[in-house]
């Protein structure tokens, strides 16, 4: 009896954190279909798809996204070259120092967010560096490269690196084998990375703040700003649509990633 209780309270504690977990983003949709009355698209008034039917009538909101969906493709792409030869370092090589660069990555991801973008902040203002898109990729790629290295580096720990000396037993090159054997067993790690970086990035607006220009706002920034002035429908619709074309991303790197599954190495 006592058993069954505790698997009904754990059940209900699970299923209250994926209500708290989820409420906001069905908010987020519902109130995408809501014509507002003033200017706060915050309390529900009634039904209309006139949101959806002009998605891009705020000029500033639209460069916003525009804007978050650059400095986030270039900073995924970025982390994702450096953090993967970081990881193949790490993995494939023992070296002096090798244990601090672990720590090095580590730190990104425990230091407050606040502390970083201040810290990036004084950095630029040292060298003279005007704050812009350049420092915002900068900051963007460098935190994200540690999310880049430890996800790769996870995938790396499983290969079984006996492939790699079979094919070059069989008179394999070596850039043949990295391209045939090795690198197909390490990208869909990669690939998991960059799109973990590129939600980060996407949804970043702490270290943004901090390191962007008076004339840069990405999409958090944009929608924390708007607070003050007015938050309009779109804001809840471009969310709504940034949010299927993630989950659109995430489900065909699924697809992918099961097909690429049922391919033996030798196949690649």
């Amino acid at each position: 009896m006592t058993g069954s209780w505790g698997r009904r309270i754990v059940g209900l504690a699970a299923l209250g954190g994926f209500v708290l977990l989820f409420a906001p983003i069905v908010v987020i949709v519902a109130f995408s279909f809501n014509e507002p009355a003033g200017r706060y698209n915050l309390v529900w008034q009634r039904f209309t798809m006139e949101n959806w039917l002009h998605p891009f009538e705020r000029e500033e909101l639209t460069a916003a996204v525009l804007f978050s969906l650059r400095i986030a493709g270039a900073a995924s792409l970025v982390a994702g070259v450096l953090g993967t030869l970081v990881a193949l370092a790490l993995v494939r090589h023992r070296f002096r120092g090798g244990a601090l660069v672990d720590l090095l990555l580590v730190l990104p991801l425990t230091t407050p967010e606040i502390v970083m973008g201040s810290s990036l902040a004084l950095l630029f203002l040292d060298l003279g560096v005007d704050r812009g898109p350049l420092t915002i990729l900068l900051a963007h790629s460098m935190f994200c490269l540690s999310f880049v290295a430890l996800t790769v580096k996870a995938r790396l720990r499983g290969i079984d690196w006996t492939l790699e000396d079979a094919a070059m037993d069989l008179g394999a090159p070596p850039w043949r084998t990295f391209r045939t054997v090795t690198f197909p067993m390490v990208v869909p790690g990669v690939v998991a990375a960059m799109l973990l970086s590129f939600s980060l990035s996407m949804d970043d607006v702490i270290i943004t703040f901090f390191v962007s220009g008076d004339g840069d706002a990405n999409f958090p920034k944009y929608v924390y700003g708007s607070f003050q002035r007015e938050l309009a429908p779109q804001v809840h619709v471009l969310s709504t649509a940034l949010l299927v074309l993630s989950l659109g991303l995430l489900a065909l790197s699924v697809v992918w990633q099961r097909r690429r599954a049922t391919l033996s190495p030798g196949r690649v």
